[in-house]
């Protein structure tokens, strides 16, 4: 059964940071490629980060790239995504995905994951 289980999400002021974590279980993910994505009220759920969980690929999204930066923590069978430089913008429930042997091409999709965490809530505001 596979498991995926966000935690980290909170409040936090405009500019500041917060390290949000998917702790993945019920298998090995050793073949597979993970994803953040976020969606906030009333928009569609949108693109963040996606790593391949033995390394060797990560995409960011436009509007995230610089700030945010996602790791793959073996030891603790967890996929990190450390949020610098916070925004307003970047307000919303924080969903990790997971899929195997998904190619390349296909991480940034939502479409792409079969595996889904219930979110975690980000909140940026004064």
């Amino acid at each position: 059964q596979v498991q995926l289980v966000e935690s980290g999400g909170g409040l936090v002021q405009p500019g500041g940071s917060l390290r949000i974590s998917c702790e993945a279980s019920g298998r090995t993910f050793g073949n597979s490629a993970m994803g953040w994505f976020r969606q906030a009220p009333g928009k569609d759920r949108e693109f963040i980060a996606a790593i391949r969980w033995n390394g060797g690929a990560t995409f960011y999204a436009d509007y995230v790239k610089g700030r945010f930066s996602s790791a793959i923590e073996k030891a603790k069978n967890t996929v990190a995504l450390q949020m610098n430089n916070l925004k307003s913008e970047d307000t919303g429930v924080y969903y990790c995905a997971a899929e195997f042997g998904i190619i390349v091409t296909s991480m940034r999709s939502s479409r792409s994951y079969a595996y889904w965490g219930q979110g975690t809530q980000v909140t940026v505001s004064s």
